[in-house]
């Protein structure tokens, strides 16, 4: 099946919406399945306003007509609600195509941070832009929940997964830094609420893996805790797990990728009790969930990290991208194609 993933999420960016894209490409075209990206590469682009750091496409309906006229997409899958989302939308829409779409972001309350927009003019335009779609994915429960009382109809959830290839226990002692380490990675950005942990009154080290518009200013607030700036790869891996503990500040994440990344590491998460971290953690056994975070953090060290292993390895990306498979809304034609995809899948696993 020829499959079309739509994204104004994209390189040079690392986040979220980025790498479990990459990730779900990845199994799909393991699976049989060919896919193309569709982003704002190639196109004249512009910084979003309050995050420079994200280049949004100018004008990219016909560009990406013709990406989609040659491509033949049998199946259709719009991630985000940018320039590039819209285009992928208009497209599917003049041609009669369904489409599946995904919400991976809190723009309501992320924007509400920024600028004075009531989050219920946020919502209703997001409601109009994913009305058509024949499925709205979502990671979570939680987050499922959440859009429909907003008025959001058709919401599934698809979960997500984590790399334990790269994610997994290694040596704590590389670090030198005092004990015990009470980690962060991720944006430094107003949304995911950093005060919160480097507030709290903590013994030994807090350490702030990642880069963002904020990062500055909180080194220059914060002397005492220390900043990396941006790591990936077998260097981040190497960092997470010489952490005694994870501190998922933000309240505003659908799911968070680095909690499971942290729990494959064999670090237990201290976050508050609020969407994402509520359907990713075992409160009291892979991390722990208290709206007093000191609390949570200091509780959440005394947590043994096999659990959290065990845990992560339940959540794997094959499983994730035959979530997605099975959430598309693909063109008759190719029903039988996907149907035969997942046989050579099943028949893999036996």
């Amino acid at each position: 099946m020829r499959i079309a993933l739509a994204t104004d999420a994209w390189h040079p960016q690392i986040n979220g919406v980025v790498r479990t894209l990459e990730a779900v490409g990845r199994e799909i075209t393991a699976l049989g399945h060919e896919c193309l990206y569709v982003t704002p590469q190639g196109f004249r682009t512009i910084p979003c306003p309050g995050y420079s750091a994200i280049r949004l496409a100018c004008w990219p309906f016909g560009g990406i007509s013709r990406q989609l006229d040659v491509f033949r997409p049998q199946a259709v899958h719009i991630a985000t609600e940018g320039p590039v989302g819209l285009a992928a939308r208009r497209w599917c829409r003049t041609r009669g195509m369904s489409f599946t779409t995904s919400y991976h972001t809190q723009f309501p309350e992320y924007l509400r941070l920024r600028v004075p927009i009531p989050t219920a003019v946020s919502y209703a335009v997001l409601r109009r832009f994913h009305a058509p779609a024949s499925r709205t994915l979502v990671p979570s429960e939680t987050q499922r929940q959440r859009l429909c009382r907003h008025g959001f109809e058709h919401v599934h959830v698809w979960s997500r997964g984590v790399d334990t290839r790269l994610f997994h226990p290694r040596d704590k002692g590389f670090l030198g830094l005092p004990r015990p380490i009470s980690i962060y990675v991720g944006r430094v950005a107003v949304e995911k609420n950093l005060p919160a942990f480097l507030d709290l009154d903590l013994p030994g080290t807090k350490l702030i893996v990642g880069d963002g518009p904020d990062l500055k200013p909180m080194q220059a607030r914060y002397p005492d805790a220390v900043f990396t700036g941006f790591m990936e790869g077998e260097k981040l891996a190497r960092h997470l797990a010489a952490a005694d503990v994870f501190v998922f500040p933000s309240r505003t994440d659908t799911f968070g990728l680095v909690l499971l990344e942290a729990m494959a590491c064999g670090v237990p998460v201290a976050a508050f009790p609020v969407t994402g971290p509520i359907d990713v953690v075992r409160n009291g056994l892979t991390g722990v969930l208290d709206d007093d975070l000191r609390e949570a953090v200091l509780a959440a060290m005394q947590l043994e990290g096999d659990a959290c292993i065990e845990y992560a390895r339940t959540h794997s990306w094959r499983c994730c991208a035959e979530d997605f498979l099975s959430c598309l809304q693909p063109t008759p034609g190719a029903a039988v194609e996907a149907a035969a995809a997942a046989q050579t899948a099943s028949s893999s696993r036996v």
